[in-house]
């Protein structure tokens, strides 16, 4: 793994038909008298115009017939097309309610990985903010960087359900949002089995050691600006300052995801146990740091369905 405090700058044979014409030599027989010669020239030329009238009307009888199978061909492949592409339609409907579904999904388990191998691990904890106790459900991204290894993306509230899914890979980092507890509740537990280090940035720390104590810290210091190279993956480290004053996202442009933590959840900017911390601020990250990505990225956030940042888009206007 590289850390970097700031982003990369960043003949064929022709085909000829050919035809064997057939001449056939007819020898005609001179008879003695000239009358009879005229008249076997009549009949043979008259017996040779019947013939050319009969094979005009043969080939054009052929010529019609042709034509009406190749409309046939024409026709039977205009509608095989036709239900090709119903098809195709069918099934992409079919596949987007399956992925609408399966991401509405709010109970503990496991989706994924999909086919960016992300997987996300839903687990069920409470939330203690400002006296008040709150039981959520929480999601922690695991994407795998290559063939042997991970990154686990806010670690939740159960480590043994995250390690479970990790199986035998390694896990290259820990790389958490901020420093509330469902962003960070299993990551020692996580970094300690596996041997990895944690990323969170430096003024997160406080809060960090309300959950984990002063002895155990993150062992690298994100900032936003700077970038890491994980297995496979470069991922940009997205200021996002609102929730909490170090709150980051990590954008993996090779996948189309931003992990955005608890910064803005499907149609609304996220909240912290129930109130907004530095709205304005809040406001600022996500106009200037999510929305500003591809339209298509992947808003993959801390807790509740994934988003888009072309949907997001849209209802900003109203949070303004």
């Amino acid at each position: 793994m590289f850390w970097k405090r700031k982003p990369k700058k960043q003949e064929g044979h022709e085909a000829t038909d050919s035809a064997v014409e057939v001449a056939e030599d007819t020898e005609e027989k001179v008879d003695d008298a000239v009358g009879s010669e005229d008249t076997d020239t009549e009949e043979t030329t008259e017996k040779a115009a019947t013939e050319d009238r009969s094979a005009d009307e043969t080939e054009t009888a052929g010529s019609d017939e042709a034509e009406a199978a190749d409309e046939k061909v024409d026709s039977d492949e205009s509608a095989s097309d036709d239900t090709d592409e119903k098809a195709d339609e069918d099934a992409k409907e079919a596949k987007t309610e399956d992925s609408e579904e399966e991401d509405e999904v709010v109970e503990v388990g496991v989706t994924g990985p999909d086919a960016d191998g992300i997987t996300r691990v839903r687990t069920a904890g409470t939330f203690e903010f400002d006296g008040e106790k709150s039981e959520i459900i929480s999601n922690t991204w695991i994407v795998e960087a290559d063939k042997d290894g991970v990154v686990v993306i806010d670690p939740a509230h159960d480590a043994e359900a995250i390690l479970k899914v990790v199986g035998d890979r390694e896990v290259y980092l820990v790389a958490c949002t901020n420093a509330y507890s469902p962003h960070i509740e299993a990551a020692l537990t996580i970094a300690e089995e596996t041997e990895a280090d944690i990323a969170l940035h430096p003024r997160e720390m406080r809060a960090w050691r309300r959950v984990h104590g002063a002895e155990h810290r993150p062992e690298i210091e994100v900032e936003g600006g700077g970038s890491f190279d994980v297995g496979d993956l470069h991922i940009d480290v997205l200021p996002l300052p609102g929730t909490s004053p170090g709150t980051v996202g990590y954008y993996v442009s090779q996948l189309g995801a931003v992990f955005g933590g608890d910064t803005l959840r499907k149609g609304e900017p996220g909240m912290v146990g129930g109130i907004y911390i530095d709205y304005t601020t809040q406001l600022a990250s996500i106009g200037e740091n999510l929305l500003t990505l591809p339209p298509d990225t992947r808003i993959l956030p801390d807790r509740g369905p994934s988003t888009t940042v072309e949907t997001e888009s849209r209802n900003f206007d109203a949070w303004v």
